[in-house]
């Protein structure tokens, strides 16, 4: 993976020579934001997580400035951020409301927004609003709530993981030495 990585980011000339980048290129050549490591890892994906559920075009803008703030890495931080898609983005925000609910002790579920009856445009317009404003406290908590809980499972996730990669590798190496060394008779 880390590899495959590495083949598919840009690299510091590319960033420097971007025209729309070059007021950037101080804070953006920062080693630590290109650099991939276990730490590095962790911590992009569990800024791209947490910034994967902010609504709007703002996502990636969010995960960048999150990257150069932790000195984690950059690209994995934005790519981690496309979880959301117009395909997950509504189960996601119907388990953050879910979870707002529960979280500041409100009652009922989801209810289903206004229909378009006899009453008028601009009728259903107003509860269209009220019905959008019901939804705000628990949203917002809830959109907070699983944002923290996603990051930090993707941290510990990344971290283990890359701790079983890692010994399993020490071992395929310690196995390979002991293969390589002819084994010595004892008189």
């Amino acid at each position: 993976m880390k590899h495959w990585l590495r083949r598919h980011m840009p690299d510091h000339v590319a960033i420097s020579e971007h025209r729309w980048l070059k007021p950037f290129a101080n804070t953006l050549l920062h080693p630590r934001l290109w650099h991939l490591n276990r730490r590095s890892a962790a911590g992009a994906v569990a800024v791209g997580l947490f910034c994967g559920l902010i609504p709007g075009p703002f996502q990636m803008i969010s995960a960048a400035i999150g990257a150069v703030i932790f000195r984690i890495n950059l690209p994995l931080a934005m790519f981690v951020t496309l979880y959301t898609n117009p395909l997950t983005i509504v189960p996601l925000y119907m388990v953050a409301y879910t979870l707002g609910l529960a979280l500041t002790g409100g009652n009922g579920g989801f209810s289903p927004p206004p229909d378009y009856g006899e009453q008028g445009f601009i009728v259903w317009i107003e509860a269209l609003i009220n019905w959008l404003l019901s939804l705000g406290m628990p949203l917002a908590v809830g959109l907070i709530a699983l944002a923290c809980i996603l990051a930090l499972i993707g941290y510990v996730l990344v971290r283990i993981l890359w701790r079983i990669v890692l010994v399993r590798a020490w071992h395929r190496r310690r196995k390979r030495r002991k293969q390589a060394i002819p084994q010595q008779k004892s008189p």
